[in-house]
């Protein structure tokens, strides 16, 4: 699928370190938002609902930056691409951590970050790994992408513990140095990989984007995976990460428990996703990624029974949706590499991921329109559910194995 004989099985692997090293930043990064915004209430006045709206303005900036940052990997590989998204999250962070005012936290966070948290993102990693191995590509995405998921549990309570023994502006500081001091690193330890999105011939004309565009979009294939895609979003990103901690408030579970099961669905979520790029390499893959749909809308039937049970339950939950959580990423890249072309594929997971951005903004928002307007979250739960059986049927309809022009293209 890829031309990797040039690339040594340690070069390989430092692809899958640094992206790995990268999204724990940069996912570590938005979750500071939300640990250190009371400390902001306090010092500065701020609501939580203008904290919240630069935030969302973030998540609005990373959604059309995805697919410029999936061609930009096209175009100038991996090493570049990652070393501009580091760069700019070193930037906002550094912005952030010295701001006094709302304009300075708009344009570090909702600006320079924004723009980092878009190209420093699952699909961007996903794709570097799988240019760069040959076999057990999706073993290397499983581990490589886990990175948005696995290494919070190191870094955000590292940010905890500088807001608690420091200040925040410290929290932001040493997260803009640690992104800056990424940047050497890369470049000296992984290899600037040839684009794969280029002329290929003298006699080959480079395409544009619009050119590539045309042809991803005309793909059945894609239609599958970028619709599932943007379901899963819905399911997860929208409704679960916006809505299990309210959620579980409204069952009369404790904070620290709730969130204590929250930080366990996250690490499951680190096992889920490279025992899904194990099985990716070994087995038929839209049964496999129908499978997690399908066990995912199980997950929302133990979901609605949790008012009036134990906290055990909240557990059990955490641990079996943990386990199809991020898990869909590593599967749905290996299908895009197949199914619509290796060539393609950053701009290509870059629109999918896109999808999933706009799918989770659709759930954030609809799980809070519907508990105000029904005061409880069975609608959201028991809609989960269908989406999520609907997104299991779709991508049954991919082939196995696609045809052997589309996965040279």
């Amino acid at each position: 699928m890829s031309d990797t004989t040039s690339l040594s099985p340690r070069q390989n692997w430092t692809v899958v370190i640094f992206g790995f090293l990268a999204l724990s930043l940069a996912f570590s990064s938005r979750a500071a938002l939300g640990l250190i915004m009371p400390v902001w209430q306090t010092e500065f006045g701020w609501t939580s609902s203008y904290i919240s709206s630069v935030g969302a303005a973030a998540l609005i900036i990373m959604a059309i930056v995805a697919p410029f940052a999936g061609r930009l990997v096209d175009r100038r590989g991996s090493q570049f691409t990652l070393n501009l998204g580091m760069g700019l999250l070193g930037i906002g962070c550094a912005i952030v951590a010295l701001m006094d005012s709302k304009l300075m936290f708009v344009i570090g966070f909702a600006g320079f970050s924004a723009v980092g948290f878009g190209i420093v993102a699952t699909h961007v990693v996903a794709t570097a790994v799988t240019r760069s191995f040959s076999h057990n590509q999706g073993l290397a995405t499983g581990i490589g992408t886990s990175g948005a998921t696995g290494g919070q549990f190191l870094i955000v309570p590292l940010i905890a513990a500088l807001l608690a023994f420091a200040s925040w502006r410290w929290s932001f500081g040493a997260l803009s140095l640690a992104s800056l001091a990424l940047i050497p690193c890369i470049r000296m330890s992984m290899r600037a990989d040839p684009p794969t999105g280029a002329a290929t011939t003298q006699d080959e004309a480079p395409t544009s984007m619009a050119q590539d565009f045309v042809v991803i979009v005309r793909q059945p294939a894609f239609h599958l995976l970028f619709w599932s895609f943007l379901i899963c979003g819905f399911t997860t990103t929208g409704v679960i990460e916006t809505h299990l901690l309210p959620f579980a408030s409204f069952c009369g579970f404790p904070p620290v428990p709730s969130a204590t099961a929250y930080g366990l669905l996250s690490l499951v979520n680190l096992v889920g996703m490279i025992v899904a790029g194990w099985l990716t390499d070994r087995v038929n893959r839209p049964m496999l990624l129908a499978t997690i749909y399908g066990l995912r809308a199980l997950t929302f039937v133990l979901l609605g029974s949790l008012p009036g049970t134990s906290i055990e339950m909240l557990f059990l939950f955490a641990v079996l949706f943990g386990a199809v959580d991020y898990s869909t990423v590593p599967v749905t890249a290996s299908l895009v590499a197949s199914h619509v072309g290796i060539k393609m594929m950053g701009l290509a997971m870059g629109l999918i991921s896109a999808g999933h951005a706009i799918g989770g903004a659709m759930g954030a928002f609809a799980g809070g329109y519907i508990f105000t307007a029904t005061a409880n979250y069975d609608l959201v739960w028991n809609g989960s559910i269908w989406l999520a059986v609907g997104a299991g049927v779709l991508v049954l309809f991919l082939k196995a194995q696609p045809d052997s022009k589309i996965a040279a293209t």
